[in-house]
């Protein structure tokens, strides 16, 4: 039979196959990919995501963890590897479209029965006249193997596609560790500031708090009060000064935390803790919420991962239409490599070309299909989730910018009065005008008033880093 009616033969038996490859019916979704057009009211398109990290983080101290970071921390090498993975994973389904071939090269010996279809044959058999094959028969061949399978249904190439684009995800994966991990240092460093603060707060505290006891011992003295008042003066004094080391701890921990993410064994971390009080929160530009959709990138990543997940879906429908194989050969065979160079008699050749339809028994094909659509339906209503999460996150921390401000401002004018009542409880106890107690809280209730205004700076500052991550700032 002749090339061309093989081939015509199987292309005949292909549209049969087809006809019979019905492939079941699945239900597929459709993302939403609408937001609201704006946070708030504002319609201003600029947007603070924008800017990159070293512009919007002033501190050189902070600058350089950062800096140090991106370099060195392990998690994001991690992911520079996975990224590695991922691109190889592309060039492994890129070649599985390519023709294959394959060179051969085999030496080996047989020796067949006497009376065996393969052994009669050589015994009635000569080469040539008056030579007999030799026994044991050696073997010796070169040859070129080729094969390919045709990517009739595109099932290759949108495997290949897949991959591509679930590498683009990793990547994408990798900017949104990024901004996490800037975040994560920022957030960091400002905590350890506003523990220094607070240490130093306690210690001007207790200062203040012993003079207040020397003044009740006196007064004591003098009869005008009781050993109870000078006991609670010294209960207070020595618990805020248990409370330093307590604070100390927490400045280890902080530390040994950002030391952690920059990639380093523990060290003293640099800052300068005097201008925390000062510290006002950069300005920052929400843009509208469309913009979401191109700055963050765990939103551009599930977009990856949902347009992957569909081109599986087709990669696993073209599993019920047949494939068309072709493979060939072609060689120099031979008994003795004398023979090896005697053409045409020691060539060999092959093509062959074959046609593979599921027919009964389905079942694993069917829920191949059927959870790559699953997945394909999960990747969707992850896709809507991350948006959502994302607007919604902007729209946290928009409020919550506004509202430590203005928590900022009264707490500023509370510490200014208690600070102030310190000062005039004292004059009153020493004029007989006041209590013991009144001192003693009023006292307590300046510390506190003062480590709130610490912790509600720490908040604005917090409040502009998750904003700023928020957006999608800091991987450009």
């Amino acid at each position: 039979m002749s090339t061309s009616k093989i081939f015509k033969c199987v292309g005949i038996i292909g549209i049969f196959l087809t006809f019979i490859g019905c492939v079941p019916q699945a239900v597929q979704k459709t993302e939403n990919r609408n937001v609201p057009v704006s946070f708030g009211n504002s319609l201003d398109t600029i947007n603070t995501a924008k800017v990159g990290w070293k512009n919007f983080f002033t501190d050189p101290n902070l600058n350089a963890l950062i800096d140090t970071a991106l370099r060195n921390n392990q998690e994001l090498n991690i992911i520079l590897q996975e990224i590695n993975i991922a691109q190889n994973e592309v060039r492994a389904k890129k070649g599985e479209y390519l023709p294959f071939v394959d060179l051969v090269g085999g030496a080996g010996v047989e020796k067949v029965g006497r009376y065996t279809r393969s052994g009669s044959v050589e015994a009635n058999s000569e080469i040539e006249p008056g030579k007999e094959f030799p026994e044991p028969l050696p073997d010796f061949i070169v040859a070129a193997n080729f094969s390919w399978q045709v990517d009739i249904w595109k099932k290759l190439r949108n495997a290949k596609n897949s991959a591509v684009l679930r590498y683009l995800s990793t990547t994408e994966g990798k900017n949104f560790t990024v901004t996490r991990l800037i975040a994560e240092i920022a957030s960091s460093y400002y905590e350890l500031m506003a523990l220094d603060n607070q240490l130093d707060i306690l210690k001007k505290n207790i200062e203040i708090q012993q003079n207040a006891l020397e003044i009740v011992k006196l007064e004591k003295t003098a009869a005008r009060v009781t050993e109870l008042a000078v006991r609670r003066f010294e209960a207070e004094v020595l618990k805020n000064q248990s409370r330093i080391f307590h604070i100390q701890q927490n400045i280890i921990e902080t530390e040994n935390r950002i030391n952690f993410l920059v990639g380093r064994f523990p060290r003293h971390v640099e800052r300068n803790s005097q201008a925390f009080v000062n510290l006002v929160p950069a300005s920052v530009y929400s843009g509208i919420p469309s913009q979401l959709l191109r700055n963050r990138p765990d939103v551009r990543q599930a977009e990856l991962e949902l347009a992957a997940s569909r081109l599986d879906v087709k990669v696993a429908k073209a599993n019920f239409y047949p494939s068309l194989n072709i493979s060939a050969a072609i060689g120099l065979e031979a008994f003795n490599p004398a023979y090896l160079i005697t053409k045409p008699e020691s060539m060999l050749y092959s093509v062959a070309g074959g046609l593979s339809q599921p027919l009964v028994n389905r079942n694993a094909i069917k829920a191949m299909y059927y959870s790559a659509n699953a997945r394909q339906i999960q990747a969707a209503y992850n896709y809507e989730r991350t948006i959502l999460n994302a607007y919604i996150e902007v729209a946290n921390q928009q409020s919550n910018i506004v509202n430590m401000r203005l928590s900022y401002d009264l707490r500023a004018q509370q510490v200014l009065a208690l600070t102030q009542s310190i000062d005039i409880s004292t004059r009153l106890f020493k004029s007989a005008r006041a209590d013991y107690m009144e001192v003693l809280l009023t006292q307590r209730d300046a510390l506190e008033s003062k480590f709130e205004l610490v912790e509600t700076r720490k908040q604005q500052m917090y409040a502009m880093v998750n904003i700023y991550q928020a957006l999608g700032g800091g991987w450009n």
